[in-house]
């Protein structure tokens, strides 16, 4: 799922990026290669980098996500059997689930897709997500799959539940995201199953881009939703507003989903987690963002 990410600092001066081919430039005026450019070669603090580095090199990462799909494969075949199994609230399902073609419901970016080489370029170039470096990273097609993922997955296509992509990369990265997807092994059973921003869903009015709501209400009309999977919480059900009262207010009407029909996959990295400790406005400057991130921290004193 793919959200705005924190503002990083801007460093003094471009580093290479991993994996890219040209030379950044260097803002203080000093050449590659000088004194001065070399001693800019480290990296300042960022936010993000024990999350990324944790989700990179951990074997607890990838036991977590491991642990989470084959939890719920084990469950899979008792949703399947059970003709009143439903993934979705009351308020996505439009047509009543009984007798629909069964699917799941997946998030694509760190839900199933691995996107951390984007962080990295972002961490080492001290840049912030934009969407013209995320568009280029998702045309490069060359994340790959979260641990566990594609197992999950072809076990799916195998019982005959089709795997709908339900995602915030936009409609026109359909044939790259698709690509990607079929590249590392996941059943894509056609265009149809790839969901968007921007999808417009007759007869559904959403109040952001972001939200899901009116896809999963299109995903309710032909199929019964037998799990859902994400990193976020709005990859399940839309906290209105995006407020930290709001946040645990759903967990605690439906947390005893999370591990049975919904399942969650860990994103320290990224996500709607954090605007909501600054009031969702991403205009702030880094210092204030982060001070809103200080002032929710607990200590117990």
């Amino acid at each position: 799922m793919r959200h705005r990410l924190p503002a990083f600092p801007v460093l003094g001066a471009l580093l290479l990026l991993s994996g890219c081919q040209h030379v950044a430039t260097v803002a203080t005026g000093q050449t590659p290669g000088s004194a001065d450019s070399a001693a800019s070669t480290t990296p300042a603090a960022d936010d993000n980098l024990h999350a990324v580095t944790w989700m990179q090199t951990s074997a607890e990462y990838q036991a977590n996500s491991i642990q989470t799909y084959r939890a719920a494969l084990a469950q899979l075949d008792a949703a399947l059997a059970d003709p009143q199994w439903d993934a979705l609230v009351p308020a996505d399902r439009v047509v009543p689930a009984t007798g629909l073609k069964p699917a799941v419901v997946v998030d694509i970016d760190e839900t199933v897709l691995d996107n951390s080489p984007y962080q990295v370029r972002l961490i080492r170039s001290g840049l912030a997500y934009d969407d013209a470096t995320w568009a280029q990273w998702v045309a490069e097609q060359s994340a790959r799959p979260v641990p566990g993922a594609v197992e999950f997955a072809q076990a799916a296509d195998a019982r005959g539940i089709t795997v709908i992509y339900l995602s915030n990369r936009t409609m026109d990265q359909r044939a790259a995201s698709l690509a990607n997807l079929r590249a590392v092994g996941f059943p894509v059973a056609n265009e149809s199953v790839y969901l968007g921003k921007g999808m417009p869903v007759e007869g559904c009015q959403q109040s952001s881009g972001s939200e899901k709501h009116c896809r999963r209400q299109w995903v309710s009309r032909d199929y019964r939703v037998l799990m859902q999977f994400g990193d976020q919480l709005g990859d399940f059900v839309q906290p209105r507003p995006n407020t930290t009262e709001n946040r645990a207010a759903l967990m605690q009407s439906h947390g005893s989903w999370f591990g049975e029909r919904w399942w969650m996959l860990a994103n320290p990295s990224y996500g709607d987690w954090q605007p909501a400790l600054f009031d969702n406005d991403w205009s702030l400057p880094p210092a204030a963002q982060r001070a809103g991130k200080q002032r929710a921290l607990d200590a117990r004193d």
